[in-house]
């Protein structure tokens, strides 16, 4: 009897066990909407890509179903609220919210997509504060404040969000830097803040690169970040010479010893124009303390660039080969599009990359 009685147990258990087999062929998602209100259909993206549209049961309830060759990064959109997900095949997940508490959400059957709800709050709480900022900017003007003070106030906040987001993607990806919710993060980070966090995105994807070595998205990241290192922050800057209105040769190299600001610029580019009011004030006033700029332009047209340069008063070194968006320089640098700049230290280190407005000031205090 006793053996009977653990034979029918036995049976029993590998009943149970079939029957509650995971299915590693394809993951699932089990989902509830509560106070769903004008929601009736959720979107399941795979990166950018959309692959399902279903629509909610009278129930609120709904399911999608996929493969993977790997574990990969999704987005369910629950109205205009984006939910980030990394899944894998043989994952059962379970997704509830209730959308008057849309942040609070349950999921479950994905411990990666389990950890990705810290940083899902990370990224919540920067646009509520970024909507804060356009809210303030509009009471403020609508008040009769100066344009340009309520400018100035609202993006030093915006820096200071940036700079509290992204010291905390920073720490978030290197505790998972084994899994892709790491990932994520980095793709935050260089959605939100790709120059201030180079380095870190640099040093990720070299990393990166042989952890996820058949995650299509991954090695697309990591080779645009191998593309970009050359010219990040903390490399040296690539040497070069053009000419002078007066046609003399000077390098970049030439000017080695002080903070350099290599800009590139040109005369028809409006955005460059109105920057060069502060570069002006600031190359005075720190032009005998180690600092100069050196201007290249992306021009076409000699006298166009002669005269911007008189009327603008641009007192330091100006180099051309007025070849406009062929300019050597600027493929040199990788330059699409107009302003850019990079600070260069003393050896010739890049040491910071589009510093302008209050930016440029910062540095050159910070460092003069």
């Amino acid at each position: 009897m006793k053996i009977g009685l653990i034979l029918t147990k036995i049976f029993v258990l590998i009943f149970l066990t079939s029957c509650n087999a995971v299915d590693d062929t394809k993951f699932t998602i089990a989902g509830h909407v509560e106070n769903a209100g004008d929601v009736s259909n959720i979107v399941l993206y795979e990166g950018e890509t959309q692959l399902e549209n279903v629509a909610l049961d009278a129930n609120n309830d709904f399911y999608f179903e996929g493969t993977t060759p790997d574990p990969g990064l999704y987005t369910l959109l629950i109205g205009e609220r984006p939910y980030m997900l990394v899944l894998e095949n043989g994952e059962a997940v379970k997704f509830e919210v209730d959308l008057k508490k849309p942040s609070d959400y349950e999921i479950s059957g994905s411990k990666i997509s389990a950890k990705l709800k810290e940083l899902d709050a990370v990224r919540e709480t920067f646009q509520q504060q970024q909507t804060a900022l356009g809210e303030e900017f509009e009471q403020r003007m609508n008040s009769g404040e100066e344009a340009a003070v309520v400018q100035s106030d609202l993006m030093a906040k915006s820096e200071q969000f940036i700079a509290d987001l992204s010291g905390q993607v920073v720490q978030f990806s290197i505790d998972n830097k084994d899994n892709l919710a790491g990932f994520y993060g980095m793709l935050i980070l260089y959605t939100v803040d790709p120059t201030g966090q180079e380095q870190a995105l640099v040093a990720y994807a070299e990393e990166a690169k042989d952890l996820f070595p058949n995650n299509e998205a991954v090695q697309s990241f990591v080779t645009h970040m191998e593309q970009i290192k050359p010219l990040s922050i903390g490399q040296m800057a690539p040497d070069f010479g053009s000419l002078t209105p007066d046609g003399e040769e000077v390098k970049l190299s030439d000017l080695r010893g002080q903070y350099v600001l290599l800009d590139f610029w040109a005369a028809w580019c409006g955005p460059c124009r109105q920057e060069n009011p502060n570069i002006v004030e600031q190359y005075h006033r720190f032009k005998d303390k180690g600092f100069t700029v050196l201007g290249v332009s992306l021009d076409r047209d000699r006298d166009a660039w002669l005269k911007a340069i008189e009327d603008d008063k641009l007192d330091w070194t100006q180099i051309s080969d007025l070849k406009m968006w062929d300019s050597e320089a600027g493929q040199l640098y990788n330059i699409t599009a107009i302003p850019a700049s990079f600070m260069i230290d003393p050896d010739g280190k890049i040491v910071g990359k589009n510093l302008r407005g209050p930016a440029l000031k910062q540095f050159l205090e910070k460092n003069l």
